[in-house]
């Protein structure tokens, strides 16, 4: 089994168009947030290849992060969409209540502007959690449920992560995909609970690809 133990900061054109052809190949990982969160694990590309991560712990892995191992070979990480909150307001000024209180619950959140959102402009995201989803409905902001790849913001101090600079390939697929890895989160808890996550994360968009997340 490839194992891929260093992540790639920059990328040559021959890099790049490496990673064109792997993508055409389904030769990719598409992991969603939970997976992204470790530094070693195992996985399947979309094309069906069992390989291993085993990384420093230097933080989480973005969409659009390529991997590479002993032997050159380059393994690219998309982040894949899955189930969570989203959170639209009338105005900015909710908007930005409502992103208070779960900053206060350490919640890891993403902000984003570039899927449909309210009237703000802007959207918050966050992991499925009906008691957070509860408090921010009484709150006056608007939530649903919703699928995109969940990128949330990282520590504001917190060092940005090696993200392979000039990766300029474009994806135009919309594939329909079953997600066999569920996720469950069951939570017990009142309107004060704290949320003992620590994690670093930024949002990028990212190209869907076929579900490999199991």
């Amino acid at each position: 089994m490839k194992i891929f133990n260093t992540r790639l900061s920059t990328l040559s054109d021959t890099q790049k168009a490496q990673l064109v052809e792997q993508y055409q190949a389904d030769d990719y990982l598409l992991l969603n947030f939970d997976t992204r969160q470790h530094s070693r694990f195992r996985a399947i590309t979309v094309s069906g290849e069992a390989v291993g991560v085993d990384l420093p712990r230097t933080g989480v892995l973005k969409g659009d992060d390529v991997l590479i191992n002993a032997a050159g070979e380059l393994m690219q990480v998309i982040a894949k969409p899955q189930a969570v909150t989203k959170v639209t307001a009338d105005n900015d000024f909710l908007l930005m209540k409502g992103a208070y209180h779960l900053g206060n619950r350490h919640v890891p959140l993403m902000f984003d502007h570039s899927f449909d959102q309210g009237n703000a402009g802007y959207a918050l995201y966050f992991e499925n959690d009906h008691v957070l989803a509860q408090m921010l409905e009484n709150l006056g902001l608007h939530i649903e449920s919703t699928s995109v790849p969940f990128e949330p913001e990282t520590g504001a101090y917190q060092t940005g992560q090696g993200h392979a600079h000039g990766h300029s390939h474009s994806h135009s697929h919309a594939h329909s995909h079953s997600d066999s890895h569920s996720h469950q989160e069951s939570h017990s808890h009142d309107e004060s609970h704290s949320h003992e996550h620590q994690h670093s994360h930024s949002h990028h968009d990212a190209p869907v690809g076929r579900s490999n997340d199991g």
